[in-house]
């Protein structure tokens, strides 16, 4: 017979509880972001199949033509533009990472062939990395102590500071943040899971897979080869450099105004743009005044990284430059970089 046009022909459809595997919690949210509906907040409204996927792809590249300027976007944090939002589509298979290089190399032949161009099939070609790596090391990359055989370190099991970070409520705005977006909406952008993940295990030293099964459990482009083995070299476990994140600094670079921070902590909409990055840093008369209801900053333990066999890498600048030089720009643009590319480390891997 034909396929129903719609659920109500069947008997029987699945509650979020009828879900393999599902946690009462789990189910709980699953049922209420069903009632609720998405939250307008959200930094696009993202939906399966082939068309939407193909949609996006035409929208990025040929009709805003926000490709050629994504090099200097991609670190943002709020809206739908700063980056491709072809992460989930990819994870599902609803667009293969083929045709969106063939896309790119067809703008860079019509219209413009720059750092920007490159730097997107060069983030797909790290999307590839990682399920090499995975291939590679197998269930490795879920063990504690992550692929390397020469580091080690002592992760902590604290339930406080693992509810606050999962909650959005550990008293440092960016994390909170980016945390709450992923809870309400399935998705974080690069800049912020690199934050998120960095606190947790460098910071806060909590064992790093209770984050990438948050992570497994929330993301819309969930990718167990990306997911994983992101999360085991950004708690150190791969033997590269430790890039341990500095969250004001962090804030004050990438959300200096703290636009994104209010979008998600409206406790925080009254705090000048000078405090935003550390509140419990205000002046007390300033707090008062504004009534301010934010949590206090948990409290961090003092970690030496000399247990890891190697100490933080240097401060990052915002993420690794680099372009491809070599071929000629297509119409409307410039050569393409001369410099060779490279990245600071192999959690460079962009989302999409």
């Amino acid at each position: 017979g034909s396929v129903p046009t719609s659920a109500g022909n069947f008997e029987w459809f699945p509650k979020p509880c009828d879900l393999p595997f599902a946690t009462p919690k789990l189910a709980q949210d699953c049922a209420a972001l069903i009632s609720n509906g998405v939250d307008e907040r959200r930094a696009m409204d993202f939906k399966g199949g082939e068309s939407q996927a193909l949609a996006r792809v035409k929208y990025y590249l040929w009709e805003s033509k926000l490709l050629q300027t994504y090099f200097e976007t991609r670190n943002g944090m709020l809206g739908g533009d700063y980056s491709t939002k072809l992460a989930p589509w990819l994870a599902l298979g609803c667009v293969s990472p083929r045709y969106v290089v063939s896309e790119i190399r067809k703008y860079e032949s019509e219209i413009m062939e720059n750092k920007s161009t490159y730097w997107v099939i060069f983030e797909l070609i790290w999307r590839d990395f990682y399920k090499f790596f995975a291939l590679k090391y197998g269930n490795k990359i879920f063990h504690l102590h992550g692929t390397c055989s020469n580091r080690s370190a002592a992760w902590r099991e604290d339930d406080a500071a693992l509810k606050a970070w999962k909650s959005g409520m550990t008293g440092y705005p960016l994390i909170d943040a980016n945390m709450r977006e992923l809870k309400n909406t399935g998705f974080m952008s690069n800049r912020g899971r690199q934050n998120v993940a960095s606190w947790l295990a460098l910071d806060a030293g909590v064992d790093w897979r209770h984050g990438a099964d948050w992570f497994e459990h929330y993301l819309l482009d969930y990718d167990t080869a990306s997911n994983w083995g992101n999360w085991c070299a950004a708690a150190g476990m791969t033997g590269g450099r430790i890039n341990k994140f500095n969250i004001v600094k962090q804030t004050k670079d990438y959300d200096p105004q703290g636009d994104y921070i209010r979008h998600w902590v409206p406790e925080l909409k009254d705090v000048p743009a000078a405090h935003i990055a550390d509140p419990s840093q205000m002046p007390r008369d300033l707090r008062d005044k504004i009534n301010l209801n934010y949590p206090n900053k948990i409290k961090l333990p003092q970690r030496s990284y000399t247990e890891f066999g190697s100490t933080p890498g240097p401060k990052r600048d915002g993420g690794g430059g680099g372009g491809r030089g070599g071929r000629t720009a297509g119409r409307g643009g410039s050569s393409a970089p001369k410099h060779r590319a490279r990245v600071a480390s192999i959690y460079e891997s962009i989302y999409g």
